[in-house]
């Protein structure tokens, strides 16, 4: 066995560029194969042949020709190149994964993100997502999520309007039996209508043409998933998103008992804190889905579905 001051090793560039260049007949288009200058492969090549102190190359013409020793180093570097690059440490994953967190409101995470979150998984395996929920009223730095879902004014956030919702009442089937069902808006009066603050009542009542107040009696609830429940259970009359409501509408726990939808001030929308290929993919992958999730609530309470 030699010294280990009798071995001289190339540079693993150096035996790609000559490998690459005896391949392909030029120093030019093997450049083009590693990115890198003509000039570059060049003096890669003058190296191996200082190591083995003999050419490798006959310089005539435009084509490269391989000397007979060439030929049988060419033999041995693909060889030792085929070994290194079988090695799994040594080849990079075809797509790095990206982690993405997603902050949205407790209701919209619940009854459309990850009912839905299948589909993107398929769509973008390279993704890590984490979903956190956000708390109505509390505000998030930008710097906790690196996309937020958001329901408020996008006009004033400057975000991205993820679907085309309405808003009107819902009940559930038990409740009418028993008050009977309102043929007009105005037959509302004097049933209990259930309160929340992120939708209230009274933008729905100016298109209704009803000079109402606010509601003021029951229990105020913070979170439009438990108005939907509190609805569902007959306790009284959402002012819910048929987007949202969706499961409930679909077994007939909730119903709308007349057809008045309007759209509401406040928007789910969407906020990227973040920029790159992760952001996009799912930025694209959730306006999609909302808008055939709000077609879907559109269409189960017009009967269609």
């Amino acid at each position: 066995m030699p010294a280990a001051t009798d071995l001289r090793l190339p540079s693993i560039e150096g035996l790609r560029a000559f490998e690459a260049a005896a391949r392909l007949g030029t120093f030019e288009r093997a450049a083009e194969e590693l990115a890198v200058t003509a000039s570059a492969i060049g003096k890669r090549v003058a190296a191996i042949e200082a190591l083995l102190g003999a050419p490798v190359f006959l310089r005539t013409g435009k084509t490269l020709a391989l000397t007979a020793g060439g030929r049988e180093y060419l033999e041995q570097v693909r060889a030792a190149l085929a070994l290194l690059g079988a090695m799994p440490q040594h080849r990079r994953r075809a797509r790095e994964i990206e982690r993405l967190r997603v902050i949205a409101p407790p209701t919209f995470a619940r009854q459309i993100l990850v009912p839905e979150l299948a589909s993107f998984t398929a769509a973008c395996p390279w993704v890590e997502l984490e979903v956190v929920l956000s708390i109505p009223y509390v505000a998030l730095a930008a710097g906790d999520a690196d996309v937020e879902v958001r329901h408020g004014d996008p006009e004033a956030t400057g975000g991205r309007v993820l679907m085309d919702d309405v808003v009107l009442p819902l009940a559930a089937p038990s409740l009418l039996e028993r008050l009977g069902t309102p043929a007009t808006p105005a037959g509302l009066r004097g049933a209990p209508l259930l309160r929340t603050p992120i939708d209230p009542w009274t933008p729905w009542f100016r298109a209704a043409g009803l000079d109402w107040p606010e509601p003021d009696a029951g229990p105020k609830l913070v979170d439009l998933g438990l108005t939907l429940e509190a609805a569902a259970a007959g306790q009284g009359i959402a002012l819910g998103r048929p987007a949202l409501a969706r499961p409930w509408l679909r077994e007939g726990r909730l119903v709308a008992p007349f057809a008045l939808p309007v759209r509401p001030e406040r928007k789910y929308h969407l906020l990227p804190h973040a920029h790159g290929r992760a952001a996009d993919a799912f930025a694209e992958w959730l306006a999609a889905c909302c808008e055939r999730v709000a077609a879907e609530g559109l269409a189960l309470i017009s009967g269609h579905a």
